[in-house]
């Protein structure tokens, strides 16, 4: 249904990879700067151009200033699916707002692009000859224009099936750019200090941008690792802070991760990166720390809880308990001021994060995180669920054929009071996720049949 209301139109051109992922992001960063996700289309799925309705260009360049997701934004004038409909809709378009951009003091460049087709120089040059009925009184500069304008066209998603016309073509005038190029430049592969496990350079701006972190917000991750998580955040201008059971990976203590590489180096630590990033102001500490054990004083509050908690393949589940906890059949140690090692049960360790999460966010405040699961027996019911925090976004990374994590974005919307009566509340609840306690076997049993089929047929 068509929007009747004041607000332009703009076209957005995302990225095609983390397709999920998207959606949420966009949402997410739209309220985070005022506006609220309005379009025209019913459904996005996996084509790179999305039409909205945004309030002012304002909030459409601050929007791309966060996003990864997003390559560009263009102030939309016209759309049709044939040029026909979109030199029609470029005449509807109200001249006085073309205006302000084609008096003759400005400058031009007029720019194509297609999406799964080449076109010659001489078709691109066709098509913008066949814009001249546009009132440009300016001057054309390829190389240094106070204005660019683009015509897209859409063929598709298919490459082996390309049609000889376009789906959709679109007339805009450029705005900004997203932010495309974080994902290089804070790549991993230049990160002085890394893990097994730390998070790729997409995948943690698009979790900072999910959970709405801004400049002065206090961000907190409790399975810090490497601090991938904090580095996205500090970027946005938050303070950041976090735990990890890990002592020697909270110090930049043991082996190192790198291939030719046996130990860490005397300054590879989290401060390290941050600091490699112009971000060590951020910083404010790491500390060793039991995410089941808590040692916060009631009244500490943060604006983001964003984590990835460890799934037990790369690194395992644990958490410190008594000499009194030990398993039965193991051998106890003689009574010492030293904490014991015990595994940590996942379905127990979302439980503890949910707990946690409602009762140190701030109202309005965001726990981003995620949540591994064995996809022959997912359901959306397994899903941690807590009374304080409203599930805002659940989208899924595969993993294997049969495993995959879910991206898990929450808010608090009501005020933690009683967490023995929560406990109570959950306790059936995170029944449904405990199936999931055995991931790490799960994981494996797929990789051990996959091998065996592998070999199988290779003797064959």
């Amino acid at each position: 249904m068509a929007i009747s209301c004041p607000l332009n139109r703009y076209l957005l051109l995302m990225a095609q990879e983390h397709l999920e992922f998207r959606l949420p992001e966009i949402k997410s960063l739209l309220s985070l700067f005022g506006g609220q996700f309005i379009s025209s289309q019913e459904t996005y799925g996996k084509s790179p151009f999305w039409i909205l309705s945004i309030p002012s260009e304002d909030i459409a360049r601050n929007l791309m200033k966060r996003t990864v997701c997003a390559k560009s934004i263009f102030e939309l004038w016209g759309h049709g699916k044939s040029p026909e409909e979109l030199y029609s809709s470029l005449k509807n378009y109200p001249v006085e707002k073309m205006v302000p951009f084609l008096h003759s003091d400005s400058t031009y460049k007029i720019k194509i692009h297609t999406f799964n087709k080449t076109l010659t120089q001489e078709e691109k040059v066709k098509r913008i000859d066949a814009l001249e009925f546009l009132p440009f009184e300016g001057k054309v500069n390829l190389k240094k224009p106070q204005h660019i304008f683009s015509v897209l066209e859409d063929y598709g998603l298919d490459p082996n099936c390309i049609p000889e016309n376009p789906h959709n073509i679109y007339f805009g005038r450029w705005i900004a750019d997203g932010q495309r190029e974080l994902i290089e430049s804070y790549s991993v592969k230049k990160r002085h200090f890394i893990g097994n496990t730390s998070m790729d350079a997409g995948l943690s701006f698009i979790m900072a941008n999910h959970g709405k972190v801004k400049e002065n917000d206090i961000v907190f991750d409790p399975f810090v690792g490497t601090g991938g998580l904090l580095i996205a955040s500090a970027h946005f201008g938050a303070y950041v802070y976090g735990t990890d059971i890990d002592y020697n990976t909270v110090h930049g203590l043991g082996k190192a991760s790198r291939k030719n590489q046996k130990w860490r180096g005397p300054d590879e630590n989290i401060r390290a990166n941050l600091r490699q990033y112009g971000l060590e102001k951020y910083y404010l500490d790491v500390l060793v720390s039991d995410a089941s054990k808590p040692s916060w004083r009631k009244g500490t509050y943060f604006d983001a809880i964003i984590t990835d908690p460890p799934y037990g393949i790369r690194e395992s589940t644990r958490k410190t308990g008594s000499q009194k906890e030990i398993p039965k059949g193991m051998e106890k140690c003689p009574e010492s001021h030293v904490p014991v090692s015990l595994s940590y049960h996942l379905s127990d360790m979302f439980f503890d994060l949910l707990n946690f999460a409602a009762e140190t966010l701030v109202l309005g405040g965001r726990l981003v995180y995620w949540l591994p699961v064995y996809t022959p027996e997912y359901t959306e019911e397994m899903v941690p669920w807590h009374p304080c925090l409203r599930l805002i976004s659940n989208c899924e990374q595969k993993l294997s054929s049969h495993t995959s994590r879910r991206l898990i974005t929450m808010e608090k919307v009501k005020k933690f009071e009683n967490r023995d009566e929560y406990s109570h509340l959950l306790s059936d609840h995170f029944l449904l996720y405990q199936g999931h306690n055995s991931f790490r076997e799960k994981y494996f049993s797929g990789v051990t049949k996959r091998i065996a089929k592998e070999e199988k047929s290779s003797q064959e």
